[in-house]
C-alpha cells in the first residue's frame, strides 16, 4: 500500500478527525454519511470490508464533502437529500431541511387513523412534502393537498411525491396557507410554519441561519405571524369533527393554544417531543349538534 492509498476504515477515521477539529456536533455520524455518499458503499460495506481502497475520484469527492461540512454546510445540503420518517426526500435550497421533531406530527396522525382509512389531509406550508408524503406513504386510502407560497418549494414537493409514487394521491397548490380552499373540505390539517422570532435568526447555528430559507424560519417579531394568519384558515377548511396539528417553538404553547381556542377549536392540547419540549398543539373542530 502506498502513502496515497486510503481504505474505508482509514477514510472514516480521518473524516471524523477533521470534523472534530472543526467542532462539528456529530462527527462520527456525519463522517460516515459523507463517506457512504462519496464512495457509494453502505455502512455494512464499511464494517465487513474496511480495507477496501478508495479510488482517486472517491477520495476527491470525500475531500470536497468534508471541506464543505467544515464550513458548516449541513450534510443534507451537501447530499441534496434527507431521511424523514421512513422516506428519503430530495432537497433544494428553497426548502427547509425536515427535522426529527416534525415526525411527531406524522406519528400523531398515524395513531389517530387506521391503515385502510380514507381521509383527506391538508399540509399548509408543505415545503419538501415531509409531513404530507410520510402520512400518505403509510395510509394508502388517504389523499392530501400541500400548499405553499413558494413555487420553488412546491416543485420540490411535487418531485418527491412523484419519486415516491404518491403523486396520484397528493396535489399541490401555490397559495398562502388555506386561502382559496373550500370551507369544511379536509378531515385533517397539519402545519410546520415559520415560528422563529426575527431577532433570533442571526443567532442560529450557521447550518440553519445560512442554509435554510428564511421564508421557512422567520415568524416575525413575535414568532407568531404565521399562526395568526393560518389558524382561522385551518379551522375554516376543516370538516366538523376534524383535527389540526401545529408545530410550535418550545415557548409558544400558551400563545398558540389561545389562538386556536379563539378561532373556535376545542380540546386544545400541547404535546411534547422526544426532547421533552412543547412541540405540537392539537385542536378539534366541534361536530355541531
Amino acid at each position: 500500500m502506498t502513502d496515497t492509498d486510503l481504505t474505508l476504515v482509514s477514510a472514516w477515521k480521518g473524516a471524523q478527525t477533521r470534523l472534530k477539529a472543526a467542532h462539528i456536533d456529530s462527527p462520527a455520524i456525519d463522517a460516515r454519511l459523507l463517506l457512504e455518499a462519496a464512495t457509494g458503499y453502505t455502512r455494512t460495506d464499511i464494517l465487513t470490508d474496511p480495507y477496501k481502497l478508495l479510488t482517486a475520484e472517491q477520495k476527491a469527492t470525500l475531500d470536497d464533502y468534508l471541506t464543505r461540512r467544515e464550513r458548516r454546510v449541513p450534510v443534507a445540503r451537501i447530499l441534496g437529500r434527507k431521511g424523514f420518517w421512513k422516506l428519503l426526500l430530495d432537497l433544494t435550497p428553497s426548502v427547509l431541511v425536515p427535522r426529527p421533531e416534525t415526525e411527531c406530527i406524522v406519528d400523531m396522525i398515524l395513531k389517530t387513523t387506521e391503515e385502510g382509512q380514507a381521509f383527506t389531509l391538508a399540509d399548509l406550508g408543505v415545503g419538501s412534502g415531509a409531513i404530507l408524503l410520510s402520512v400518505l406513504s403509510e395510509r394508502p386510502a388517504a389523499k392530501g393537498l400541500g400548499t405553499d407560497v413558494s413555487e420553488e418549494a412546491l416543485a420540490v414537493a411535487r418531485d418527491n411525491a412523484a419519486n415516491l409514487g404518491l403523486d396520484g394521491r397528493a396535489a399541490f397548490l401555490r397559495t398562502s396557507w388555506g386561502a382559496g380552499l373550500a370551507d369544511a373540505s379536509f378531515d385533517f390539517v397539519a402545519s410546520n410554519p415559520p415560528y422563529i422570532r426575527s431577532e433570533v435568526i442571526p443567532t442560529l447555528d450557521p447550518e440553519v441561519r445560512d442554509h435554510d430559507p428564511h421564508l421557512a424560519l422567520d415568524g416575525g417579531e413575535s414568532g407568531l405571524d404565521a399562526y395568526v394568519e393560518m389558524i382561522p384558515e385551518a379551522f375554516r377548511i376543516l370538516k366538523a369533527g376534524g383535527t389540526a396539528w401545529m408545530e410550535i417553538g418550545y415557548d409558544q404553547s400558551a400563545a398558540v393554544e389561545d389562538l386556536m381556542k379563539k378561532a373556535g377549536f376545542f380540546n386544545v392540547v400541547t404535546f411534547k417531543d422526544l426532547s421533552d419540549l412543547p412541540r405540537i398543539v392539537v385542536g378539534q373542530k366541534l361536530v355541531m349538534q
